[in-house]
């Protein structure tokens, strides 16, 4: 067969699939062209969750309500855990909502490997797609619940609590994109960790619920000691929670150092979890 046909045969095709042997051979404009996949994925991924439920979308307001209620009771009553002179139902709630978004994620990011591992063996299509699914999907369970919290907001405002919002808020969507950017990077990291290291998804949600109380959840960012800070807010959900306290309260221990070291460890987890994922999609399916 001669050159000229060989090439006007390949050029027939819509797709050549490359073999791939870098570290890092994530194809940003591949995954865009993949984006009708994402969008089904995030449909699915919905559907299934809540298709044999009864009371649907509801699950969103009732676990962080309940949550909230318990932690209220527990930690604000009966262990009397300081809150800085916030509303402990509120203060409780704010945490709920930023760290069940990330807990959320992570938790479904990290089996993303052994969860799909049957469709990995069938079809072709960027890996990465099955985790931005799962971001983009969980933001609306944190949307839902973002609206839950406000109302209680304005309640609590009409009631006469102290609270206020600073213009911090409007810094909201950085704070959005840095919980996706962790929850996504970190959940890949783990995912990859997975294919050789089984033991690692039984300890998934005990090694979340044991980072839920290194994180001001609880507890404002002002109780931890002094000797102790430096290597505390190396946790980035530290700095997370923090900020959006201070959005909607006006007060908070944070500084700016603070964020800083949340946003370089966010941006390192995400560069690790992408070139682990990236290696070992290769040879997943070998592993299975």
């Amino acid at each position: 067969m001669s050159k000229e046909h060989m090439v006007k045969k390949n050029q027939q095709w819509d797709l050549v699939i490359k073999p791939k042997t870098g570290w890092f051979d994530i194809d940003f404009k591949e995954l865009w062209q993949f984006r009708d996949l994402i969008g089904m994925f995030v449909k699915r991924d919905f559907l299934t969750f809540y298709k044999q439920t009864i009371l649907g979308p509801l699950w969103y307001i009732i676990q962080p309500l309940v949550t909230t209620v318990i932690f209220t009771i527990i930690f604000g009553r009966v262990a009397k855990i300081s809150t800085d002179g916030l509303p402990p139902f509120l203060f409780y709630m704010a945490g709920n909502v930023m760290w069940g978004y990330f807990a959320a994620t992570l938790n479904a990011t990290a089996g993303t490997f052994n969860t799909n591992s049957a469709i990995f063996g069938k079809v072709y299509f960027p890996r990465l797609s099955v985790p931005i699914a799962t971001v983009i999907v969980n933001f609306l369970q944190f949307f839902i619940q973002l609206a839950l919290f406000f109302g209680f907001y304005v309640y609590f405002m009409a009631q006469g609590a102290n609270i206020s919002p600073s213009l911090s808020l409007i810094g909201l969507p950085v704070l959005l994109l840095q919980m996706a950017l962790l929850s996504f990077g970190l959940g890949i990291f783990l995912s990859s960790l997975t294919t050789k290291y089984k033991d690692l998804k039984f300890a998934m949600g005990f090694l979340i619920q044991l980072w839920m109380y290194g994180t001001p959840v609880v507890y404002p960012l002002s109780q931890i000691p002094e000797w102790l800070l430096p290597y505390y807010v190396l946790n980035p959900m530290v700095a997370i929670v923090e900020s959006f306290r201070f959005g909607v309260f006006g007060t908070s221990a944070l500084t700016i150092n603070h964020i800083i070291i949340s946003w370089f460890v966010t941006l390192l987890l995400l560069g690790c979890g992408v070139l682990l994922f990236s290696r070992i999609e290769k040879s997943f399916m070998d592993t299975v």
